[in-house]
């Protein structure tokens, strides 16, 4: 069992060492940053949603943001949209659970805001609508994928695929990633 460790470890270290190597990956963590701390300067809001792990790194990253990470500082305006569970499940009972996120991205979602999909196989029908909807209201759209994107690489403005076909790798991939975002973001916004 110690050598299946190691080895789920080293797979692990594999990931982040090709996204380490992707200068193509960094410049757009960059770009993110960058748009970030522009649309939160212009008063926006930041979005995120996803499913399963998807939706608790979701979750997680908004709660990095609109809570704290490394300093003391005021909260900024980011949310998880699934975590009213009353309107989820209502929503998905009364229409479908393919427009979740769509509904309340048409609902509440303003030009200039960014919405930040998390899906490990770029294909979640809900995310995606999710995105076709930002893009008719102006709302940016950064997706966290797994290799290639899949539906959302050509709804996204900014694409974040990890390369890797590995569900739990992808996701150990997103969250560093998304730390990294939170951490220069808040470090730029309150400088």
């Amino acid at each position: 069992m110690s050598e299946k460790i190691k080895n789920i470890i080293e797979e692990s270290i594999s990931v982040k060492e090709k996204v380490l190597k992707s200068d193509r990956i960094i410049e757009t963590v960059q770009k993110i940053v960058n748009e970030l701390v522009a649309a939160l300067k212009k008063g926006n809001r930041i979005y995120f949603c996803g499913n399963g792990g998807s939706a608790a790194d979701a979750q997680h990253l908004a709660a990095e943001f609109s809570g704290r990470f490394y300093t003391d500082r005021d909260a900024l305006p980011a949310e998880a949209l699934h975590c009213n569970t009353s309107y989820l499940t209502a929503v998905a009972n009364d229409y479908s659970y393919d427009v979740v996120y769509a509904r309340l991205v048409k609902g509440i979602g303003q030009k200039g805001d960014v919405l930040v999909g998390l899906s490990t196989s770029g294909n979640s029908s809900n995310i995606v609508k999710a995105f076709e909807v930002a893009k008719e209201k102006g709302i940016l759209t950064i997706g966290f994928t797994g290799e290639g994107g899949g539906k959302m690489k050509s709804l996204s403005d900014f694409l974040l695929d990890i390369p890797s076909k590995n569900t739990p790798r992808i996701q150990e991939s997103h969250i560093m990633l998304g730390h990294i975002i939170c951490q220069l973001v808040e470090e730029r916004f309150f400088a």
